[in-house]
């Protein structure tokens, strides 16, 4: 074929590989067409390929068929994608479709009904159009590129190549990825999965583990309040690492000594997180739960099913819960699961002050504004917090200043102006080694945690700290644990004596053995708070739950 009737072929090849696996461009909606391989456009190609070599031709309506499974996989790129620029997670029908209705009648709802119609019809017409596109390049290949491949050498070469380049990104061969794009059927087939299995209550009941019994009296706590709090990315390196320990040890000790000074003493133990650098979801509702999410899918099972949680537990008991999410500003419909008695998320605090990185509400600030929005009255039942913290989040940038007056931490100029200047001027020195900047930002979580256990409070109250995940591995470096710390906190020495039976040690240097996993600590958190279970007969190891206290799959949530 002379060079110039290849433009058309060449052309079409181009198009529907970027069309299969474009990217977003600057963390926008907006995409541009990705200059790697795309998995999905290879098995198109080689089923092109089978087909002329079978039947001499490619049926008009394989053309069509694929021309149909195109459309449908860019349209499922373009979410998968999209909605964590959006959403901060992964596409979910189960949880996003049920929203589709709403979001419609919101955008709807200015618009008189003949604009409601055009847009409708200019959706159907995108939609038919891209279809059409689809159609055109999928019959370019059929008649013209795929005949003229299977008499070139060349060509066989390199479909060969793209074969083997694919199948290595598949094995996991490091280096692919830089050359391959992710495939999108992953994605349909794991939703599939999951709308199979959750639409199903019999196949969801046995596809999650038994749950804890949520059976605890809760008469150890007496009505304390419970402050629990999940610090981002506080893993086992804050110990493990000898720079870690001479970089944190002073702001550590002036923890330490704060707890002493206040009244109140301090445990710690290392658990094992469901999860590594990031997808703190996983850790969050292991601890709520006491189910390992270690499987992703089964997190987002267990969301679509009933299963009892400690909120529950603690709601059963008279405490009012709060879900605290200042890391949160767009719409979470997972919620709904949790079942939070009053939620507060990032644009209910009304930040007023400098932003520091892109998490840019401190810590400091949200604990400091919980307790203003939500103050505790002389008939304020007793509550349970539930506070996934934020500041130490990747990618570890300027950390904001720790202020020691807590009432202007909530005013508009909470920090002084050379304060704000040095941080934001703040450049991150070697992004293959974060190990300072992470430490940074472990050292502000200590400062103000000390700082606010010194701050006057209505009540008295148990804190729990618990690591959601280790940091990325450019902090930790190669094979590093997945243990994190879990800090106790409290006044009450009968608190105190009943974790240290089960393993904590006092003070805030955590030691292995690793006492089990994220989820564990749920079964441990229930029986100490359990006036029927003495401190003789807690158990001594978490590893194998009593399977007589287990919830048999599938049993309805108390």
């Amino acid at each position: 074929m002379p060079f110039g009737k290849w433009l058309a072929p060449i052309a079409a090849l181009l198009l529907l590989n970027a069309a299969l696996g474009f990217e977003n461009w600057s963390g926008t909606p907006a995409i541009w067409p990705g200059l790697r391989l795309a998995p999905e456009f290879v098995a198109l190609w080689l089923v092109l390929l089978v087909a002329i070599r079978a039947f001499g031709a490619v049926p008009k309506g394989l053309v069509t068929s694929l021309a149909i499974v195109c459309t449908f996989l860019v349209i499922g790129r373009y979410l998968a994608v999209t909605a964590p620029i959006l959403f901060g997670r992964e596409i979910n029908l189960y949880w996003d479709v049920p929203q589709v209705p709403r979001f419609l009648a919101v955008i709807g709802q200015p618009l008189a009904w003949w604009q409601q119609f055009l847009v409708a019809s200019g959706v159907v017409l995108a939609l038919w159009g891209l279809y059409r596109l689809m159609r055109a390049l999928v019959g370019i290949l059929a008649r013209r590129a795929a005949p003229a491949a299977l008499r070139s050498i060349p060509a066989l070469a390199a479909t060969a190549g793209a074969v083997a380049l694919v199948t290595a990104y598949a094995a996991g061969v490091p280096g692919t990825w830089e050359r391959v794009s992710k495939p999108v059927t992953p994605t349909y087939a794991r939703q599939a999965e999951l709308l199979f299995t959750a639409l199903l209550p019999d196949r969801l009941a046995s596809a999650l583990p038994p749950s804890p019994p949520f059976d605890s009296d809760l008469a150890v706590l007496k009505g304390l309040d419970v402050k629990l709090l999940v610090l981002e990315s506080y893993g086992a390196i804050a110990f493990d690492h000898p720079e870690s320990r001479r970089r944190l040890a002073a702001a550590r000790d002036t923890l330490a000594r704060t707890i002493a000074a206040t009244g109140r003493q301090v445990v710690s133990a290392f658990f094992r997180s469901p999860t590594f650098g990031g997808a703190s979801d996983l850790a969050h509702l292991s601890l709520l739960s006491g189910i390992d999410l270690s499987d992703p899918l089964r997190h987002d099972l267990l969301l679509a099913s009933d299963r009892p949680t400690l909120l529950s537990l603690f709601e059963r008991h008279g405490y009012q819960t709060y879900g605290f999410y200042p890391a949160l500003s767009w719409d979470w419909p997972e919620r709904a699961f949790y079942g939070f008695d009053e939620f507060l998320d990032g644009p209910a605090l009304g930040y007023r002050g400098p932003e520091f990185g892109p998490w840019f509400i401190p810590d400091q600030y949200s604990m400091a504004r919980f307790d203003e929005l939500q103050p505790i009255r002389p008939d304020s039942p007793p509550r349970l917090l539930f506070f996934p913290t934020i500041t130490s989040h990747f990618p570890f940038r300027q950390v904001p200043p720790y202020q020691p007056d807590w009432s202007r931490v909530l005013s508009a100029r909470p920090f002084d102006d050379e304060d704000v200047e040095r941080g934001l001027a703040y450049q991150v020195g070697d992004w293959m080694n974060l190990l300072p900047e992470y430490l940074r930002t472990i050292d502000y979580t200590y400062a103000w945690l000390a700082g606010y256990l010194e701050q006057p409070s209505p009540r008295d109250y148990l804190m729990i700290l618990v690591g959601d995940h280790q940091p990325t591995s450019s902090v930790t470096g190669p094979d590093a644990p997945w243990d994190v710390p879990v800090h106790v906190i409290t006044s009450r020495p009968e608190l105190v004596e009943r974790f240290r039976a089960l393993g904590f040690q006092p003070g805030l240097e955590p030691r292995r053995p690793v006492l089990g996993g994220m989820h564990e600590l749920t079964w441990l958190l229930a029986d100490v708070f359990d006036s029927q279970r003495s401190l003789g007969s807690l158990p001594g190891s978490l590893a194998n739950p009593a399977p007589a206290r287990q919830v048999a799959a599938g049993t309805p949530s108390p």
